[in-house]
This record gives structure tokens, sequence and C-alpha cells, in this order.
């Protein structure tokens, strides 16, 4: 069959002096499509990657009021003037919240004109409801992978559903998955021209070098051992599965053959792995062959530091920094190596209970200390503003703390750029998170565009308003090198 893999068009939300508050990106790399299209070429179809995000044009799609201001939604890219009749199947990823409304709108438009539509993604995982509402033939409720080459082919050919697993059907029925979930070991590997067309200009944490242009990406593994109560992923139910450093390196081998000369790897919980005997030496392995391919590793998403410890993050072991396996994940050269790394802070100052992942902040500290002695150049450091018991006083606490550790931080490293990058919280739909903002009533919003994002602050704490909020989130902002920062977002900027 034909099948059109969608990329949707990129969001911006305008207010009325022409600042952008959401992450607006029209080129970064394509992660899920390097996934999912090779398992669709695998089971024999034609397939057609349509990425909507290519080009500059702008439409209006909706307004909504935040903090007394009128948010233009606007939609970037090119015209989704697309023939329903053209494909045989749709497929569209929702993996954004924010994404919500677009999708939609164009799932609505593929039907009306007698077009098949599936969605996949993790906001349609958590919430089909609004896309089954619009019209979609199916949702993949399994995240492996495992059962899109039979799904498609019920909504195509009406096959009998004896071989569905793992989806949500049109008419709301749920099917549970029956087949162990893939692992991404057995992702076929993507061809040159899946990955060319992958392959982005724009890196989310920052500007990069010319000469680290264009960016690859390689999703090594899904799943997590931690369940954490603002993330999807222990949803999944997948528990965390790998792939061996063999098929790691010929995914980015791909990357370089392709053109690539960055390699972003966004993977749920690269290491994961290390909660195995043999794991550690899987990722020098990997790293070590990632230094041999010549190609720069950058960590976009962030590694769970307290794996890179001595005590590989296990309770009452030893959280002393790993030497070895920090240069190796973070190290950096002049050449190759890590050029760039997202550090996720998430408030390790106090409240750690609610984060089991988080190392106390001496430890924290010392381990930070011994990555920006690897010499990497480029740091980000991803602070959660919002939880429920955020106060003035306490928030006057973590700036104090931030600003004392970038200007150590510093000390040991005077090129180094540290940014500091202040998330508000996103309730996800189906997180224990979510569901105590609405019982508690400190959710101030409903609408996807908002709550969908990172700069647009939508609930109160226990001392502070989302007003407030928004505000500690450009104060935290200003600390570190503001100069540098670049995540095609204008409105938190001091």
């Amino acid at each position: 069959m034909r099948v059109g893999v969608i990329e949707l068009p990129a969001i911006k939300l305008i207010d009325s002096e022409g600042r952008n508050w959401t992450a607006l990106r029209t080129q970064e790399p394509l992660v899920s499509k390097q996934i999912l299209i090779p398992q669709l070429l695998a089971g024999g179809h034609d397939v057609e990657l349509i990425n909507l995000k290519e080009g500059k044009e702008e439409i209006l799609f909706g307004e909504v009021i935040w903090r007394g201001r009128t948010l233009s939604k606007i939609l970037v890219g090119r015209s989704w003037d697309l023939d329903p009749r053209s494909m045989d199947v749709w497929g569209i990823t929702i993996n954004y919240m924010q994404e919500r409304e677009p999708a939609c709108m164009l799932i609505r438009k593929i039907v009306a004109g007698g077009g098949r539509v599936v969605v996949g993604g993790s906001d349609a995982f958590v919430e089909p409801e609004p896309y089954l509402e619009a019209g979609a033939h199916a949702i993949i409720q399994d995240k492996s992978g495992a059962a899109n080459l039979a799904v498609l082919d019920y909504v195509f050919r009406g096959s009998s559903k004896e071989r569905l697993t793992g989806v949500t059907l049109s008419d709301g029925r749920m099917l549970p998955p029956r087949i162990p979930p893939m692992s991404p070991e057995e992702w076929p590997l993507p061809p040159q021209w899946v990955v060319q067309k992958s392959l982005g200009y724009e890196y989310w944490e920052g500007t990069l070098p010319d000469e680290l242009l264009p960016i690859g990406s390689v999703m090594a593994d899904i799943g997590c051992d931690r369940h954490c109560d603002f993330c999807e992923t222990p949803l999944y139910k997948l528990g965390y599965r790998r792939m061996t450093p063999e098929t790691t390196l010929k995914w980015f081998a791909a990357q370089k053959g392709a053109g690539a000369r960055s390699v972003i790897c966004p993977s749920d919980q690269f290491l994961g792995r290390v909660l195995w005997k043999e794991g550690r030496d899987e990722v020098l392995a990997i790293m070590k062959g990632v230094r041999e391919l010549g190609l720069t590793l950058l960590w976009g998403n962030g590694l769970e530091l307290k794996k890179a410890t001595v005590g590989r993050g296990m309770p009452n072991s030893d959280l002393s920094p790993d030497q070895e396996l920090i240069e190796a994940l973070w190290g950096w050269d002049g050449r190759v190596g890590c050029y760039q790394a997202y550090l996720p802070a998430e408030r390790p100052t106090f409240g750690t209970a609610d984060y089991a992942k988080l190392l106390p902040w001496k430890q924290h500290c010392e381990l930070l200390r011994e990555i920006v002695r690897s010499g990497i150049p480029d740091l980000t450091y991803g602070v959660i503003v919002g939880l429920p018991d955020d106060s003035e006083e306490n928030l006057l606490r973590l700036e104090e703390a931030i600003s004392e550790l970038c200007q150590e931080l510093k000390t040991i490293n005077p090129k180094l750029i540290f940014k500091v990058t202040p998330y508000a919280i996103r309730p996800l739909p189906g997180t224990t998170q979510a569901s105590a903002l609405r019982t508690s009533g400190r959710l101030r919003f409903e609408d996807p565009a908002i709550i969908g994002g990172f700069w647009t602050a939508c609930a109160d704490t226990h001392h502070l308003t989302y007003e407030e909020v928004s505000d500690w989130q450009s104060r935290l902002a200003a600390i570190g090198d503001v100069e540098a920062k670049w995540q095609g977002i204008t409105g938190v900027t001091p």
C-alpha cells in the first residue's frame, strides 16, 4: 500500500508585541521517522515522507488569553493542501500536546476527503479521544513499533482483528498488546534516503557551529526503569529495552553515511543499560565507536546523572563520580566527543524525595565539576519551576545556588558556555502530576497550546500564582550565558 507519513508543521505563540512564547523549530532532526519508515518499508509498503515543517508559510489557527495578553497560535511550514486519496493510508505522529489542535484539524481534512488515518505518538497514546473524535481510524497504543504493520493492514484492507495488538479502534475499543514489544535491536536500519530526509539543521539546546551541521539522530533504547510522576514513559509499560553496541554503531554509521556531522541521542534512558553488569562496558564501547567514526555527540534530552556515579544510582550506593564513564560520555577533545549536553538539574537543592533519580546537591555539584573537567564546551542546565511547594523564599535559594554553581564551573573552564533553561511544569495527560494538579484546582488552563509548552506557565503553586512562576522563569534564565541561548523562543529572554 501507499503510506504517507506526515511530520506536522511547527507552532509558535505570538503576543501583540511580536514575541514568541514557545519553542519554534522548523529544521530539527526527525527522530521518530527514522524508526517508523524503515518498519513500513520492511513490510513491503511504498512510503513517502511529507514534512510540513519545510517552508515559511504561516497560518493562524486560533488564539488564547495567557497572562492577560492574547497569544496568536500560528503554524509555520508549508501548505497542507494534500490530496486525501493520493495515499492508501496516512500516518500522523503526535508526541507533543501542543500539536493536538492542528493534528485534529488535519485528520478531519483527510477523512472528509475520503482518506484513512492512523495516529501514533505519546499524546495520542495517553488521550486517544480527541483524535478519534476527529475521525482517526485507529490509534497506536504500542510505542515499540510492534503494532504498526497489522494496524495499517486492518485500516486499509479491513483484515481480521485477530492480528491486531496494542491499538484503539475508531469505535473506541482498545485491544491490548498481545505480543511482546519490539526491542530497538529489532528495528530495521534506515536506508540512506530516509536518514538524509531526517537530518536537521537546528538543535534545540543552542546554536551549533556550521562544521557540526547537519545533525543526525539515534534512539538507542526505549522505556525507563524509573517511575517519575511527571513522565509518560512508565505508562508505555515497555520496561527498558536497548540496542547492543554493534547495532547502535551501525545506526551512527548510517548517520555519517548520509552526511551527518553530529548526532543527537535523545534516548529515553541511555544509561539504563548500566544496571546490568555488562552495561558499563557497552557505554564505553559505544562512545569509543562514535569517536572512531569522527562524529560529534549531542545529549539533547539529558542523561540520568545518578547512573554516572560509581554506584550506578542503586539504593544506598557510592555516589562519587565514575570518572572513566564521565570522560567517555561528555569528554571533548576539540574534534570529536560530546560538544553539547543538556543536564537535567530538576531542582536538586531540595525536595529530592519526589524525584528518586536526583543526586543530593553536594554530589550533584561534584559530578558537574567532573563533567566540565572532561572538556565539554557547552552545557544547558535544565530547572523545573512551579513545583507545588515553590515559594519566593526557596526560589531565591535556588537562584543563589545555581549562580554559585555557574561561577564555580566557569572557574574550571572560563570558556564554558553555561545556559540555564527554566522550564514550567507541563501536566502531561495520564501522569500522576497532571491528576494532582487538576484535583488541587491549581491548574489554570486546559488549552493544549499553553499546557503543552515549556515556556507558558499554567499552574499556581501553594504560594505563587502562575504569573509569578512565569516571572521566575525569566529571572532564572538570566543566569549564565544569556547571549548564547537559542531555542527559537523570544518570550522569556530577560
